[in-house]
């Protein structure tokens, strides 16, 4: 038996019109890509003016230092004024608890270890107090 060929099919309008809507469908789908490759481009540009004013603030934070800069505050005026909060012999103490609490010979009253910085402080100003060093008084008591 022997198959005929079939001949091609004559296109028709509405075969026509059918392969035009696909071709707008497939310009469709592509269009989003453009509008992205457009984003992209403007976001570059914010990118660029973000990154320019950036630099221009950069320059401009110099000068308002150098003009912080011409007028000093001397310190020993500030010092003058304040003066020392903690004597000179309590500041000794105080380093020499440090040690102490770190080497594990600093006690508290209770004659528990102490391992906690602050409290290996506390413990040397209040015994500072008690022989007379200048320290403020604690603000807790």
């Amino acid at each position: 038996m022997a198959t005929a060929k079939k001949a091609p099919a004559k296109k028709t309008a509405a075969t026509k019109t059918a392969g035009k809507t696909a071709a707008r469908k497939t310009a469709a789908k592509r269009t989003p890509a453009k509008k992205s490759a457009v984003k992209k481009t403007a976001m570059k540009k914010t990118a660029t003016k973000k990154t320019a004013t950036k630099k221009a603030a950069a320059k401009k934070a110099p000068a308002r230092r150098a003009a912080a800069k011409k007028t000093p505050v001397k310190k020993s005026a500030l010092k003058k004024a304040g003066g020392r909060k903690y004597s000179p012999g309590a500041s000794a103490k105080v380093g020499a608890g440090m040690k102490a609490m770190k080497q594990g010979k600093l006690k508290s009253s209770s004659g528990q270890t102490v391992t906690n910085p602050k409290q290996a402080i506390a413990i040397e100003l209040s015994e500072a107090r008690k022989e007379g060093e200048k320290v403020p008084e604690n603000p807790n008591a």
